[in-house]
């Protein structure tokens, strides 16, 4: 796991995971406010492999090239590619106290599946505003759309 931006490893280990493709503010807001929240912040990038394979996307920007993003920003302390979608695996590799996720999480049947299972291995789940205003599908279909508007113009 590669350090980033240099807190030493220690007290509170967060995880915060996304695919943190075609990179926005949201990103960026729930990585500061995971950073804000613990002592030591790994950045999950899922792979494209992972990617393609549970949401059925293909990423705009490579894993190695979000994984650098990523790692450039100063609240992010390590970056893990995540190639397996199951999250004690995961937990296994990073051992974190806190995995953060956004609060369109809260209350689902998914996030208290997931809560049930990092309990096993004695880490919780801490959710932080998701940031409405922007969004990577929003940002996809904005892109699909302008592609359409342009094949459209070349008739």
């Amino acid at each position: 796991m590669p350090a980033a931006g240099g807190r030493p490893r220690g007290g509170t280990v967060g995880y915060a995971a996304g695919a943190f493709d075609l990179f926005h503010v949201g990103h960026l807001n729930v990585l500061r406010r995971s950073a804000q929240r613990c002592d030591h912040l790994v950045a999950g990038v899922v792979s494209d492999e992972v990617l393609r394979l549970t949401k059925g996307i293909t990423p705009v920007i490579s894993e190695d090239e979000r994984a650098a993003i990523v790692g450039a920003l100063a609240c992010v302390d390590a970056v893990y590619i995540e190639r397996d979608p199951d999250r004690l695996a995961t937990w296994d590799d990073v051992r974190f106290d806190v995995f953060f996720k956004g609060d369109d999480w809260l209350g689902t049947p998914r996030a208290a599946a997931l809560q049930r299972q990092l309990a096993t291995r004695g880490a919780r789940i801490e959710y932080l505003p998701y940031t409405t205003e922007t969004s990577s599908t929003r940002l996809r279909a904005a892109l699909a759309d302008l592609e359409t508007m342009a094949r459209a113009a070349r008739g």
